[in-house]
């Protein structure tokens, strides 16, 4: 643990907590403080300027992201009849209806990154809204992943869509790939995200809409993106 501690010291000493760089120099250190032998994931974190305790403040939504997010997403879909049919054509991991949601429900099973759903489907998979909720991963028409075009939603998903949506402290948080992308794949992912956020911005939003953005890979420091070019 020591070991991993003082890597990433190292890597932070690379960073200035005070400073708010330009995105280039943002990616170029975030790929420079990266110190685990595995790949890790960069994420962005937004600090929005809303109150998401009033529905006309919220922000949900999802984008492809235009170099993926490296990580190959396993897709779970509750579908019945011909839709299930299409579903697995599509590539869908798991396929099914009843006996996903109970062994959700009673074997802790969790072994897929993204819900779908059928719309005849949501008597079924409303009632996990408790389990699936609090992990981001409840099927949602505004990202999509409630659907009738299941080939649609899942060769999006395949290709690198992420959702992004308001969470209790009003920060967005997306993963918007892997080091290995390198600092211009990333840059691009990221912009790309960020035009997403301003395009959903709320008629409600009052004052600087996006106070704040941070972009970081799983284990390094956080570093801090001058926001005034946001919105």
């Amino acid at each position: 643990m020591a070991k991993k501690g003082k890597k990433y010291q190292e890597a932070a000493k690379l960073v200035n907590r005070a400073e708010l760089y330009d995105v280039d120099k943002a990616f170029e250190l975030v790929t420079k403080t990266a110190t685990a032998k595995f790949d890790e994931t960069v994420e962005a974190h937004f600090k929005m300027g809303l109150d998401g305790r009033h529905a006309d403040q919220q922000i949900r939504g999802a984008i492809v992201l235009p170099n993926g997010t490296g990580k190959s997403k396993k897709v779970l879909v509750f579908a019945k009849g011909e839709k299930a049919h299409e579903a697995e054509a599509a590539g869908a991991d798991y396929v099914g209806a009843e006996e996903y949601a109970e062994r959700i429900q009673k074997e802790n099973w969790f072994d897929f990154d993204t819900v779908v759903a059928t719309p005849d489907m949501m008597g079924i998979v409303g009632r996990l809204g408790k389990i699936l909720g609090p992990k981001g991963l409840m099927p949602n028409p505004k990202s999509g992943t409630v659907t009738m075009d299941l080939a649609k939603a899942l060769q999006e998903i395949k290709a690198g869509k992420v959702e992004y949506r308001l969470d209790k402290q009003n920060i967005v948080h997306t993963q918007i790939g892997k080091v290995s992308f390198g600092p211009e794949k990333l840059q691009q992912n990221y912009q790309a995200l960020v035009e997403a956020i301003i395009k959903a911005k709320p008629a409600a939003a009052k004052g600087q809409y996006i106070k704040s953005a941070t972009v970081a890979t799983t284990m390094g420091p956080g570093i801090k993106i001058n926001p005034t070019k946001l919105g």
